[in-house]
């Protein structure tokens, strides 16, 4: 078994201020404390993975050409705070596309668990030693169903009002990302996770 262990991030609404349908690089921001929270767990030897679904492709709004310049504007924001990210894994995909080659049903399309299973797959990713971090049921939901610790990042609320049970139940909840890293890593470091 692999003793690689990685933090699995939702993009939108997570990392970056979440702009509907964005793919233009230069309206890509880091949210506040999404770069000392990485370098946190950057010290503790977490690799960094974005698990995003882009339906944005499918639906006709941006090409998937595009998520190269989106890929390549994180990794120039996260560099300057001495981070880097492992892998971006992203669903272009949506059973109700416009775009016929992107429209279907997919096992990598949030909550499924495929670009997860995938990342780990392919870098020797111990999953049961891994995070799922994002802002929705959804990234939960993909997270416990590939087997990895989720942490449900609600500062407004929304999330908290729907229903917890079952796949979609976070292992924690935290109100911001850097709220979510100070759990992560006083955990890690008393050795409970």
């Amino acid at each position: 078994m692999s003793n690689k262990r990685a933090i699995f991030l939702d993009k939108d609404g997570t990392l970056i201020r979440d702009v509907p349908y964005n793919a233009d690089p230069s309206k890509i921001e880091l949210l506040t404390g999404v770069a000392d929270g990485l370098r946190l767990l950057d010290s503790l030897g977490y690799a960094f993975f974005v698990i995003t679904n882009q339906a944005g492709v499918a639906k006709g709004f941006f090409s998937e050409e595009a998520l190269v310049d989106v890929e390549a504007k994180l990794q120039q924001l996260l560099g300057k705070s001495g981070v880097a990210l492992s892998g971006f894994y992203y669903c272009p995909h949506h059973p109700e596309g416009a775009v016929q080659a992107y429209t279907k049903r997919c096992d990598c399309r949030k909550p499924s668990p495929g670009l997860l299973l995938k990342a780990a797959a392919t870098y020797g990713i111990n999953l049961g030693d891994s995070w799922m971090v994002g802002d929705i049921l959804d990234d939960i939901e993909a997270g416990n169903r590939a087997g990895c610790k989720t942490m449900l990042i609600d500062g407004l609320g929304h999330e908290r009002q729907k229903a917890h049970n079952g796949y979609r139940r976070p292992s924690y909840i935290a109100d911001s990302f850097s709220e979510a890293t100070d759990w992560i890593v006083k955990n890690t470091e008393h050795g409970k996770i």
